[in-house]
């Protein structure tokens, strides 16, 4: 009986440093995604402020389009990795669509408008709005994640 409750003893045990583990996983996980995260922000907060520090019009649509095609290169690079989880890259090709339309909109292609000048720091705007709160960065794993951001951190150089 005796050997019976060490046996308990030693699975409660097991269990329990199973579960605390898996705990402290899931906080590293949610911590890199949001260090992530908090990296595109950055991408776009700064993209934000050179175009509205920019004077000229055509500076500031060149700062623009700069930024979406670092943006699609990077996602392009992402989506032509053989690993990356089928769902990740649902998700990465909604980003791409999203940024494609944007420079659509910025440059007036496929059926948009050409923005006016005077637009260009609102669009700024939106575009830091709309890219940190995209649903679709929600729904990539932490890896694809932290490939997307190391790849992006070496496109700013």
């Amino acid at each position: 009986m005796k050997e019976g409750k060490i046996t308990m003893l030693k699975l409660r045990i097991i269990v329990a440093l199973v579960l605390a583990f898996a705990f402290a996983q899931s906080l590293f996980a949610e911590s890199d995604a949001v260090m992530v995260q908090n990296k595109f922000k950055q991408y776009f907060n700064l993209t934000a402020q050179k175009v509205k520090q920019a004077t000229d019009p055509v500076q500031k649509r060149a700062i623009l389009n700069e930024s979406f095609e670092k943006m699609q290169n990077t996602l392009n690079k992402i989506s032509n990795m053989s690993n990356i989880p089928s769902k990740d890259l649902v998700a990465i090709n909604s980003i791409q669509k999203s940024v494609q339309d944007k420079y659509n909109e910025l440059n007036g292609l496929n059926g948009y408008t050409k923005l006016k000048d005077n637009q260009l720091n609102n669009f700024a705007d939106y575009v830091q709005q709309d890219m940190e709160q995209a649903d679709q960065w929600v729904t990539i794993s932490v890896t694809t994640l932290l490939l997307v951001a190391i790849l992006l951190i070496l496109l700013l150089r």
